[in-house]
């Protein structure tokens, strides 16, 4: 098969480390980061990808792969003239997990986690002494001293939710790197460091066309993404 996987940037190493793994070809269509941050732009743009059927040669894809979770209802109204395959999941954590059992597993068990990968470390915008010191920076030179402690002491406010940092290890070349990396930001947060060992199963699967209905949903020509609400918010069609 020929298969297009649209993708959040912070997914690329996983991504393209199972499109090569995979005897189908796989173009890996990287989205911008911190798009589930704004629901509406994630929907279109990635509508706007979803509306590309063909490879730049004019080689029709036989279906679409959707790299995202709900990630705020960002995919919810979401189709295409071809099918659209997507993960059961709530975002992009379940995919590095392997599944969505041991996603609400581990989430049910470590309640206030923060999630730590390769591709959301890359992006320097985890919680941790760099991203203070650096906001804190830009404050300042935008609106003065007394107003920049004022508003890092009101963003500070959303990390009391959380108490666990957990490093999804997929066993890269700086797998060791981040993990110091994310156990230092656990310990300027005085949050509890933890790491779980990634899964590439669902990924592989994803890519290789292995669609079994627990874990993948298929969006066929003329259908829409919904949020299912009675399947603890994983998506359905409609």
């Amino acid at each position: 098969m020929r298969l297009q996987f649209i993708a959040c940037k912070v997914l690329q190493k996983e991504a393209y480390l199972c499109a090569a793994r995979s005897k189908n070809t796989v173009d890996v269509v990287l989205m911008e980061q911190g798009l589930h941050c704004y629901p509406d732009k994630l929907r279109n743009e990635v509508q706007k990808a979803l509306d590309r059927t063909s490879d730049i040669q004019g080689r029709e894809y036989d279906a679409t792969l959707l790299g995202y979770g709900l990630c705020s209802n960002g995919i919810t109204g979401l189709s295409a003239k071809i099918p659209i395959v997507v993960p059961r999941g709530h975002d992009c954590i379940t995919l590095l997990l392997g599944s969505k059992e041991k996603y609400r597993k581990y989430f049910d068990s470590h309640r206030g986690v923060y999630w730590y990968s390769p591709g959301w470390i890359e992006t320097s915008t985890q919680p941790g002494k760099e991203r203070y010191e650096r906001t804190l920076k830009e404050y300042k030179e935008k609106y003065g001293q007394d107003n920049a402690e004022y508003l890092m002491n009101m963003e500070q406010n959303w990390m009391k939710e959380y108490s666990w940092a957990t490093y999804i290890d997929w066993g890269f070349a700086n797998s060791q790197e981040e993990k110091e990396y994310t156990r230092h930001c656990a310990e300027y947060l005085g949050w509890k460091y933890d790491e779980l060992k990634g899964d590439k199963g669902l990924m592989q699967r994803f890519v290789d066309g292995l669609w079994n209905e627990n874990e993948f949903l298929i969006i066929r020509p003329g259908e829409k993404i919904a949020e299912d609400v009675t399947n603890e918010g994983i998506i359905k069609s409609q």
